[in-house]
């Protein structure tokens, strides 16, 4: 029988080789066809007597990259269709026959009686890795950049086929909880360590080092359906396994303060599956899968942090008219901590960088600091020597701009002041090739505005990384008013180019993600100036979904870059602008107290010299709080949600003034750019997600009693009247072929 997803070839010692190689993608990834196929594939190997043994592999240079999410969208969809027509019990019923479908398909491959071999070839993430974990024998291929695992609760989902079972069962209980709650892939060679793999050989070798252990004698049974299997952690009710779930519950609730169903339902699969023989837990897990699958947080992260971030790494955002450009020759102006660490980036990405500041030392200072960066790695074992040396000898640090004359893109990443970014305009301009795009790094100052300085507006473009640029995955591209297609086709092949993802905003004050991140900061500061304890505004804050709390943030930022951005907004617009008790706190922090943030040690925390202890917030506090609140008559559940409504709210403002076109561009930037509730799908899928109706309402019960700052634009007034959605009504456009 021929496949259209495998190819099946058996030898003369009757090992068949499944090959899976889908036609006209890069990697492999578990879709409709190919569950079908491999079903078909076990049954018929499991009837052929001639047939001794299986080895699965892979053609592409991975073995598979997962499983296909947008399938499980149309399960979604198809759930909704029988639910109305059919009613509740059949679409449950429906939706959990079509997703343990999968889980099934592994159990028989586990089951055929006859020894199934993965020759891993490469990254085996998701559903790719269960399959190799049903298999009695896994080898993998030496490759420093293969990588194993279930990155599944990244998306708001768990390992459905099995993965919460197996891995439990091969692994002692911490490393197993480890893998499937934080969804990180391991190397190979933790892989082995832990037993999740069986051996690593040359890539020469490993189809014969597979049908080797087949011929050898190869056992078609696995570990835990022979007689006597001893969980490697021992039964959950021994003296470890009480020591180890106690303690998991805890560290659970610390770290997602129960706003993951996916995370929740890891511990109980584990936890329950465990104790069962192994069919029994595998369709506890595949209940568990089917309730997680029908959450809104799976919904939203999946669209979110999946689809739509996957639209727009692919270019959905770029002018369809203009040819793709590689750029090879940076030029980076401004050798700062952000100019350093964009170079470093580029240089890392392959891109030839030139490091320009106002002289040679500060200049060698913003290599010093890719040196510095490069050499941690190294430390930490994530690159070699010889990749150190190769990224330093693409980088140039001068001070003279006349090394702009070859470059085909240009990085303004100087101070925030319109006349010293005006004199770096002119002196560039002198130097660059007349097509040359020029990009401004700038995090607040409007595009347009500062345009006007540049010859050829339409080849000027914002360009705006995210600090620290080496972790940080967003890029805001701004398009100023008269900003070019080609300028914006070029900004977004370059952050393509350095595996960033980047997010198009029209031009306005604060972009987007300053705006919203913003509001947060702002909003953790009226809390302070109400009474709240502050360490209460800090846990509310992560409570509510965000990373770190917003004082914790300011003092990240620098309060006095917030001091001077403040200042910088009044003057511009007027003292209505800001708020004058906030400017007051801030005068009162960085003016009176000398109080910076981290960088000077002292914020609204106190940080220890390095090595000694952590951060703990300033006991000084107090006192500068008009009064104090009593923490009991507080309420956590409205404190929670004036975080995300206050960002939200801005959000829906970012639409209403044309700043966001995309609401994708919202939600993957709101989640990369300043870690929005990722659970949440971000700030417009938080809308969506809980009606726009009941959002207004929400609004203004928040408005009046803390002002306008919570005051829903028109269109949301409107979008809520005709019951629109963001998604809806701003439908995403496909992405560029």
């Amino acid at each position: 029988m021929t496949y259209k997803n495998f190819k099946v070839e058996t030898d003369s010692d009757g090992i068949a080789l499944v090959t899976w190689d889908i036609p006209g993608r890069s990697m492999n990834v578990l879709d409709e066809t190919s569950t079908n196929e491999l079903d078909a594939i076990v049954k018929a190997t499991t009837a052929d007597a001639a047939v001794k043994g299986v080895v699965i592999t892979s053609a592409k240079e991975a073995f598979c990259a997962g499983a296909d999410l947008s399938m499980l969208e149309g399960m979604n969809q198809a759930y909704a269709k029988v639910f109305k027509e059919q009613g509740e019990t059949a679409a449950n019923q429906m939706l959990f026959d079509q997703s343990r479908r999968f889980s099934l398909v592994l159990r028989s491959i586990e089951t055929s009686g006859k020894p199934w071999a993965a020759a891993i070839n490469g990254l085996a993430l998701g559903g790719g890795f269960e399959i190799t974990l049903c298999c009695h024998y896994r080898v993998a291929a030496e490759n420093p950049k293969t990588r194993l695992g279930l990155p599944e609760v990244k998306v708001g989902l768990f390992p459905g086929a099995g993965g919460t079972q197996r891995v439990p069962r091969l692994v002692p209980p911490q490393d197993a909880m480890t893998i499937l709650l934080k969804g990180d892939p391991v190397t190979i060679e933790k892989a082995k360590a832990l037993n999740l793999i069986h051996a690593i050989v040359p890539a020469a070798d490993l189809i014969k080092a597979a049908k080797d252990w087949i011929k050898g004698g190869g056992k078609a049974v696995a570990p835990w359906d022979e007689k006597g299997f001893k969980l490697p952690g021992g039964p959950v009710f021994s003296k470890a396994g009480m020591m180890m779930f106690p303690a998991g519950n805890a560290i659970y609730r610390r770290e997602t303060y129960d706003n993951y169903p996916a995370a929740r339902a890891i511990m109980s699969c584990v936890y329950e599956g465990l104790q069962l023989p192994i069919d029994a837990a595998l369709r506890v897990e595949s209940r568990y899968f089917t309730s997680v699958l029908r959450s809104k947080e799976a919904a939203a992260m999946i669209r979110s942090l999946f689809l739509s971030m996957q639209e727009l790494n692919k270019g959905a955002r770029r002018p369809k008219d203009v040819p793709a450009t590689k750029v090879k020759k940076i030029a980076v102006i401004g050798a700062g901590f952000m100019g350093a660490s964009v170079g470093y980036v580029s240089a890392r990405a392959g891109l030839d960088v030139v490091l320009i500041d106002r002289d040679q030392e500060s200049a060698d200072k913003g290599k010093a600091h890719a040196q510095k960066v490069i050499e941690d790695q190294i430390k930490k074992g994530r690159a070699k020597p010889a990749d150190a040396e190769a990224l330093l000898a693409r980088i140039t640090p001068t001070a003279d701009y006349a090394a702009l004359k070859d470059v085909d893109l240009v990085i303004e990443a100087v101070f925030e002041d319109r006349k010293v970014k005006a004199d770096t305009f002119a002196k560039a301009q002198e130097h660059m090739k007349p097509d040359v795009i020029f990009a401004s790094n700038t995090s607040t100052l409007p595009i347009t505005s500062l345009a006007e300085s540049f010859k050829d507006q339409g080849k000027f473009v914002g360009i705006h990384f995210f600090s620290p640029v080496e972790k940080m995955m967003l890029v805001e591209i701004i398009k100023g008013k008269n900003t070019g297609d080609l300028a914006l086709a070029t900004a977004l092949d370059y952050v393509r180019q350095i595996g960033k993802t980047p997010i198009v905003v029209n031009d306005s004050r604060g972009f987007f993600a300053n705006r919203c991140v913003g509001r947060y900061v702002a909003e953790g500061n009226e809390m302070f100036l109400e009474g709240v304890p502050p360490a209460m505004i800090e846990n509310c804050a992560k409570m509510a979904g965000m990373p770190v709390g917003p004082l914790s943030l300011s003092d990240e930022v620098a309060l006095d870059l917030g001091l001077k951005i403040m200042k910088a907004t009044e003057a511009d617009l007027g003292p209505n602008a800001i708020n004058p008790d906030q400017k007051k706190l801030m005068v009162e922090m960085v003016e009176k107290q000398g109080r910076l943030g981290r960088k000077n040690s002292k914020g609204f925390y106190d940080y220890p010299e390095k090595g000694k202890g952590q951060k703990s917030l300033w006991p000084g506090l107090s006192a500068l709080q008009p009064k104090q609140l009593d923490p009991d008559t507080l309420d956590i559940e409205e404190l929670k949600q004036r975080f995300l409504v206050v960002q939200a709210v801005e959000a829906a403002r970012t639409v209403e003034d044309h700043v966001i076109t995309d609401p994708r561009e919202a939600d993957v930037g709101s989640i990369l750019g300043f870690g929005f509730a990722p659970f949440t799908g971000g700030t417009l899928s938080y809308i969506d997600f809980m009606g726009t109706k009941k959002f207004v309402e929400l609004c203004h019960k928040l408005e009046a009693k803390y002002g306008s700052r919570f005051t829903p634009p028109k269109l949301l007034e409107e979008m809520a009247a005709k019951g629109e959605t963001f998604y809806g009504r701003f439908a995403p456009k496909k992405a560029a072929a």
